[in-house]
């Protein structure tokens, strides 16, 4: 074999390795790429419905407050927060969620019918871009939030998975939010914001600066 074939064969499987290698990073760069894009868009959704919660607060109707501390009828109260936040979010009530829209948690489980996290009415929102799930909470005392609201920042589009593209918030009393996962330490958010755990507390992990690769 002469010295030019050997030169070509070394530099084709030369060639050939560094396909291979760049067609395994491009996927990763851009899965990494879409995810935060993902996380952007859920610190941004926070600080709009934070910000919402303001406004309602500062033109508050108090025969509504009264009324969500009076009923003990959880759909009566969903109603009254909707009436509250409908405009502002832009909630298209007529739009049917699809029934293939199956959310899950990070570790892959599905999200179960009884689950804390289920969330059984749901609503398309900005021109069916997002989805908006809202869920009344028992409160235990003064100190309780008041309701759960869930967003899927990318809507009907996958992965609907919580952590990646699902986040959520606590609602107390005034209007004041928190996200999922604000009581635990940094090192269990981290751990549950990963593939073994459940993703909930993502919510929380991104709101003080997580990286989804850490």
């Amino acid at each position: 074999m002469s010295k030019k074939n050997f030169w070509k064969i070394e530099y084709s499987v030369t060639l050939f390795i560094l396909i291979g290698i760049l067609m395994f990073l491009i996927p990763m760069k851009f899965e990494n790429y879409y995810q935060a894009g993902l996380i952007s868009a859920w610190n941004e959704r926070y600080d709009e419905v934070s910000y919402m919660f303001t406004v309602i607060n500062a033109q508050k109707n108090d025969e509504i407050l009264k009324s969500f501390s009076n009923t003990a009828d959880s759909q009566l109260r969903e109603k009254l927060l909707m009436q509250l936040v409908k405009p502002y979010l832009r909630l298209q009530i007529s739009e049917k969620i699809p029934k293939r829209y199956y959310p899950k948690y990070m570790n892959g489980d599905k999200v179960l019918e009884n689950d804390e996290y289920n969330f059984k009415d749901m609503y398309f929102s900005e021109n069916c871009m997002q989805i908006v799930g809202i869920k009344d909470i028992e409160r235990e005392d003064e100190n309780s939030p008041w309701f759960m609201m869930m967003f899927d920042v990318n809507g009907v589009l996958p992965p609907n998975t919580w952590g990646k593209d699902i986040y959520g918030i606590y609602i107390y009393n005034e209007g004041k939010i928190k996200p999922f996962g604000y009581d635990k330490t940094q090192e269990d958010a981290s751990l549950d914001c990963s593939e073994i755990g459940s993703g909930i507390s993502c919510s929380y992990y991104y709101r003080i600066g997580g990286g989804f690769s850490d």
